[in-house]
Formats: structure tokens, C-alpha cells, sequence
């Protein structure tokens, strides 16, 4: 496969040549948190056709970056995953996501998936902000739990498990929480809109969202 578009012996030609179709990394984003249906991932991202969908999951399939599996009874449903090397790609992921926030032209306002979410905050977190700070916060987001569980400056997030944490987001989609952790509007005001509920310990949470910055723009 390698040298398909490019015939360069470049690790970033070759990457591209992997995933460099329209969609293609979008999924692969999408299944960071774990294996999906084939409509959960078409729920996830607005616009992509069944069709593009089912020749961008083959293609990733073939590239050796996600697999087919099914679930076992009662679900017995198929779904998609990564496999160890797609996982492995999530930094690719941040540092592209960081670089392209450097930009004027980022819009942060525009919609964001729950998992796309999850991943910003991987990426935007300042360890500095966050060191000697632990805190289990739950996030409910368009119906998607989500569990992170900060200590000594890392911040791992598992799907699932919202309601074990200390506080718990809880939101229709993912766009008031990022205006909370990026655009840093006071939680009142998406309250009293009604796009955004803070349950538990609401110090914590808000501690938890002060951590959060993107980059400074750099052109």
C-alpha cells in the first residue's frame, strides 16, 4: 500500500495514504473510547453517507486500523474497533487537533461529538493546573457516560461510569460543556439556558473546568 498516492518513503506520506481520506480519521476518533455500531458511528458524524461510511470502515479494516467484532449474546450485535495499532495513533490525533487550535481559522463554537469532546480534554488539559489535584467527574452527554478520573497530572477518561464520579456534567450535546472548559462562560448563564446541569460537588466541577485552555493562536 505504501507509495499508492505519493511514492515517498515518508512515515507522513504513508500515514496519509492510511487515513487520509475524507472521514477516515474522523472514525477513527470516533472509536477512541472503544468498539461502536455502525449507526452510532454515522449518529457521531453529521453528514457522511451509509455509503461513505461502509467504504471508509472497509478501508481502515484492510490498513489493519480497526477490525469487525461482535458482541456477545444477548447484544450479539457487530460492531467496529480499533485495533492495538489504531489505539496507538490517539497522539497523532491530539497533537494534529493542538496544532490546527493555533489557527485563526478554528472555529471552537461549531458542534463537537460527545467523544470528540472526551478527546479535547485529553488534549487542552494543563498539567501544571492539574498537578496534585484528583478528582472523578462524570460527564452525560446526548445520552454518552463518560468517566474521568484525574490524579497526579494525567487524565484518564473510559466510557461509562458517569455516576461514580464526585460531579457530574450532564448535557444535551457536547457544545455547553465546551463553552464551560474553552470559551469560559459562566456556568449561571448555561444553566439558566438550560444546556447545562453541574450535579455533585460543584466546586470540584468547576475547579475541574478552570484546567482547561486552548492554544494561543499563533497565526
Amino acid at each position: 500500500m505504501h507509495g499508492r498516492w505519493y511514492g515517498d518513503a515518508c512515515g507522513t506520506a504513508f500515514a496519509m495514504e492510511l487515513i487520509g481520506e475524507r472521514w477516515s480519521l474522523m472514525i477513527v476518533r470516533e472509536l477512541m473510547f472503544g468498539p461502536r455500531r455502525f449507526s452510532d458511528l454515522r449518529a457521531s458524524l453529521s453528514g457522511i453517507s451509509a455509503k461513505v461510511l461502509t467504504e471508509r470502515l472497509a478501508s481502515l479494516e484492510e490498513a489493519g486500523v480497526l477490525k469487525r467484532e461482535k458482541l456477545p449474546p444477548p447484544a450479539a450485535l457487530q460492531v467496529y474497533g480499533l485495533t492495538e495499532w489504531g489505539y496507538a495513533g490517539e497522539p497523532v490525533i491530539q497533537e494534529l487537533g493542538r496544532w490546527a487550535a493555533m489557527h485563526r481559522g478554528h472555529d471552537p463554537t461549531l458542534p463537537l461529538s460527545p467523544v470528540s469532546l472526551m478527546l479535547s480534554m485529553r488534549t487542552m488539559f494543563d498539567p501544571a493546573k492539574a498537578m496534585g489535584m484528583r478528582a472523578r467527574i462524570g460527564f452525560v452527554v446526548a445520552g454518552e457516560e463518560f468517566l474521568a478520573a484525574m490524579a497526579n497530572g494525567v487524565l484518564p477518561i473510559k466510557r461509562g461510569h458517569a455516576s461514580q464520579g464526585q460531579a457530574v456534567f450532564r448535557a444535551p450535546n457536547a457544545m455547553p460543556v465546551a463553552a464551560l472548559l474553552y470559551g469560559k462562560v459562566p456556568p449561571e448563564a448555561l444553566e439558566a439556558e438550560g444546556g447545562l446541569m453541574i450535579e455533585g460537588d460543584r466546586e470540584l466541577a468547576l475547579r475541574y473546568a478552570d484546567i482547561f485552555a486552548l492554544p494561543d493562536k499563533l497565526t
